[in-house]
């Protein structure tokens, strides 16, 4: 396929998203607050805990959720609506939302008056301002011959795997002396990328360490690297890496709960003590006083007060104008200075970073990043790493057909299907060899080994076999998600027989149903997730529970073989699945699950939690 039909294609796909956001999030006569709820595309009513002016002066609030919701959607950098019944929206971002508690910024000079009356809410909004960036990016790619050269490596596969001589190897000298042989041959690949190198890193792999290791050693050479990941999360991760690396980072963008290592790191705590800080806290007070005086005038005024009331809010607006140009000087100033640049591709892109030459690249957690995303900073650097695993979920795409174009395919998974010479980092430090076994031989090849002190014998996986007991799934209150009380029930058994503590401990599952009915029945201080929410992280003890329990062998969403790997790969110690083997059984993913906890681990049956 030629380029241009791939480039038309992806845009196609884009508008097709950008589309179905408008019709999905619309709250209309149509759309009901009630069918938005049950799709987990409204969070409705929330509480507000805290309101404060934040990065540049935006309004920020925090909330709480008093009930238990399907949250999943709401991914921090989401575009979300502020709303009550009878006002005109206002939009904004979500900064962060974890369990039952989170906070947006709106893009308005003001809170609305109503922000704090019974039955606010927040929506998930079309992002029409990152689908523009996208299509922009992939028009950018045919006038320019370095991406387009790139382009064509990416979807037709030209990349040739660097020969690393020992002589190569020992011409390294390492920060970190305890990475190992196929971390070492990572970090060499990418100091002798030309153009797009690749490292795979599954769970548990050390691939921050690894990549650390490779940015300090770029920064040794002379470079300014460019660091992106797709979500706020995973840019502090490794943003707090390479400070314990002792790089002079700037972290940009606007993170909503960021810690305070990373905090003195970004333009807005390093400006803390300069003198622009002095000018801009006096363009504050005078912002503050004509704010004052607008919010004098209620929501009932003439038209003479009306009119008053606009033209302070539009002085406050150009005193914030002066304090975003003051910023940018400062932070050109920051940019120069910065061994490291990191943030996520909008942050990255947002930043104004063009007139900076960057000679690496790296973009962590690709295999979540969406493609055109990526296209959008691909011209600021000469050279390009993808690190990631495209054997994990991919990213989010609202529209059916727009995935079926390709358009969730990530960055990371296109390039690895054209230029299969990744580099494996093949030695996993998270979890027992019995639980890391199965994802190894089905997903990996066999080619993902357990270091040494994970290789002890032991009963580590368990599957809780529920078939013949009538603990069946059912539909949820609202309709729209599943459930199956009976598995949260020997969730309770195994939380108490089992002596698992509730902090080391988390129950995940695929159903937001399930996730809501078990936050309802169980302890309040055990963590209970989607499997989508809870990709990136890990627990001690891992609770899994499948829900499928029917006469048709009907799996749904199990079928996505990705979201198992995540489930199956977050457990350090424990794993304990609970599912329906009548129900699963017949498919052959699940079936050579079955079979290898049979051989591999503890196999049990429902009726030893009956009796």
């Amino acid at each position: 396929m030629q380029y241009q039909d791939i480039i038309s294609r992806l845009i196609k796909a884009i508008n097709l998203e950008e589309q179905e956001q408008i019709q999905r999030f619309r709250l209309d006569e149509q759309h009901s607050l009630k069918s938005l709820k049950a799709e987990g595309l409204a969070l409705h009513p929330i509480n507000i805990q805290r309101k404060s002016f934040g990065y540049a002066d935006y309004p920020e609030i925090s909330f709480r959720l008093p009930f238990p919701a399907e949250t999943s959607l709401f991914k921090d950098g989401a575009a979300i609506e502020c709303f009550i019944s009878g006002e005109e929206p206002v939009k904004g971002v979500l900064l962060e939302l974890d369990n039952n508690a989170g906070s947006f910024r709106l893009f308005a000079p003001d809170f609305p008056d109503w922000i704090e009356d019974a039955g606010v809410g927040i929506k998930l909004s079309p992002d029409q301002r990152t689908t523009a960036l996208m299509k922009e990016a992939l028009h950018r790619i045919e006038k320019n011959p370095v991406l387009l050269k790139l382009f064509e490596t990416i979807h037709q596969g030209s990349a040739e795997k660097v020969i690393l001589t020992e002589t190569n190897r020992r011409n390294i000298d390492l920060q970190n002396n305890s990475l190992n042989q196929s971390q070492q041959e990572a970090v060499a690949a990418i100091l002798q990328n030309e153009q797009l190198c690749i490292v795979h890193g599954p769970p548990g792999t050390g691939k921050t360490t690894t990549l650390a290791e490779a940015i300090v050693q770029l920064v040794k050479r002379g470079e300014k690297v460019l660091v992106a990941a797709p979500s706020n999360t995973a840019t502090d991760h490794m943003a707090g890496t390479l400070l314990r690396n002792g790089l002079k980072i700037l972290r940009v963008g606007n993170p909503g709960k960021t810690d305070s290592a990373i905090l003195a790191h970004t333009p807005e705590g390093k400006m803390q003590q300069s003198k622009e800080q002095k000018e801009i806290k006096q363009l504050k007070i005078r912002a503050e006083e004509f704010r004052k005086m607008a919010l004098k005038y209620k929501r009932s005024f003439g038209k003479a007060e009306r009119e008053q009331r606009q033209l302070l809010f539009k002085e406050v607006k150009n005193i914030r104008t002066a304090i975003k140009e003051l910023r940018s000087y400062y932070e050109e100033k920051l940019f120069r200075e910065a061994e490291v640049i990191l943030g996520t591709p909008v942050g990255l892109y947002d930043a104004g970073l063009h007139k900076l030459s960057f000679g690496t690249l790296l973009i962590d957690e690709a295999g979540q990043c969406i493609e055109p995303l990526a296209w959008s900073i691909f011209h600021l650097a000469d050279t390009i790493v993808l690190a990631g695993d495209h054997l994990q979920l991919p990213p989010t795409v609202i529209s059916e057909e727009a995935a079926r174009m390709g358009l969730s395919k990530s960055i990371l998974e296109q390039a690895i299907e054209h230029n299969p010479q990744a580099y494996l980092l093949n030695i996993q430090y998270r979890m027992r060899e019995s639980i890391a076994g199965f994802s190894s031989a089905y997903f990996y090849k066999n080619l993902l080994e357990s270091a040494a002190h994970l290789r002890n014998s032991g009963l580590h996986i368990h599957f809780i076999d529920t078939a013949g007991s009538g603990e069946n799934e059912s539909t949820g209150k609202d309709g729209s998600s599943l459930q199956n009380e009976g598995e949260i029930n020997i969730v309770q058994k195994l939380l108490e027989t089992e002596i698992l503590p509730l902090e080391t401990t988390a129950l995940i599952t695929p159903y937001a149903g399930q996730v809501a009915a078990a936050r309802a029945l169980l302890p309040t201080a055990l963590r209970i997730s989607t499997i989508d929410s809870f990709q990136g992280q890990e627990k001690e003890h891992i609770l899994l529970s499948l829900v499928r329990s029917n006469e048709d062998g009907t799996i749904g969403f199990l079928k996505d073989y990705r979201r198992m790997n995540v489930a199956l790969t977050r457990a350090k110690e424990q794993l304990y699945i609970i599912g329906d083997s009548a129900t699963i059984g017949a498919d052959p993913f699940f079936k050579t699950l079955l079979e290898y906890v049979e051989a591999n681990g503890n196999y049990r049956s429902v009726w030893e939690f009956m009796v």
